[in-house]
């Protein structure tokens, strides 16, 4: 849920990465962080991190955005980990998002975790009183580099065959490749989405 501080004039906006272990989620925050040119706008990367699994963490990084109607926008990025036995912490994490972006690994091997880790999404969603249809999000196909790959025509098949298609980008996010047009278009929906809000409620 987008929160709207007055008194800064900000409104901060929460996206998170979900997806199946390994799959880039925390490359992608990794590549945002490094390449935003504005020091002093960014905050820490922060990750919690258990000895039993490297991607039992999330990630919190504010970046200021455009202005709507006087108030800035602050996005702030988390991942969820990966693994199922902290699943737990996935909710967590999801708790009041305002938009997603799914990063599945896109080796062949790995679909049927893609598959799994989506449905564990739209569970944990259900399970805290969201609905995926309500929720912007976006896909992103990552790991193009490697040479077992899937088309990204049926990872469209397996992740994105529904009523109401969203946006996929093909990446890899080590060389930050896809990264910034993944984050972009969450951020635009999400801009959108707002401002249609907020021009309902004035009207």
């Amino acid at each position: 849920m987008a929160i709207i501080n007055q008194a800064t004039k900000e409104l901060q906006v929460k996206v998170v990465y979900y997806g199946p272990a390994m799959g880039g989620k925390t490359t992608n925050l990794v590549k945002v962080h490094e390449n935003i040119q504005t020091a002093q706008e960014k905050g820490k990367l922060v990750s919690l991190a258990t000895s039993s699994d490297r991607t039992l963490f999330f990630d919190f990084l504010p970046i200021e955005a455009v202005a709507i109607k006087g108030f800035k926008t602050k996005f702030q990025l988390y991942t969820v980990p990966g693994q199922v036995i902290y699943n737990t912490t996935r909710q967590l994490v999801l708790r009041g998002v305002d938009g997603i972006v799914f990063v599945a690994d896109s080796q062949y091997e790995k679909m049927q975790e893609n598959v799994e880790s989506f449905s564990n999404l739209e569970d944990n969603l259900r399970t805290l009183k969201m609905n995926m249809a309500d929720i912007p999000y976006v896909l992103q196909y990552n790991k193009r580099d490697l040479p077992n790959v899937a088309p990204a025509e049926y990872m469209e098949f397996l992740l994105n065959n529904r009523d109401v298609q969203v946006p996929y980008f093909t990446a890899s996010a080590s060389k930050c490749e896809g990264v910034f047009e993944t984050l972009n278009m969450i951020t635009r929906m999400l801009l959108h989405k707002f401002i249609n809000q907020s021009g309902r409620k004035s009207a």
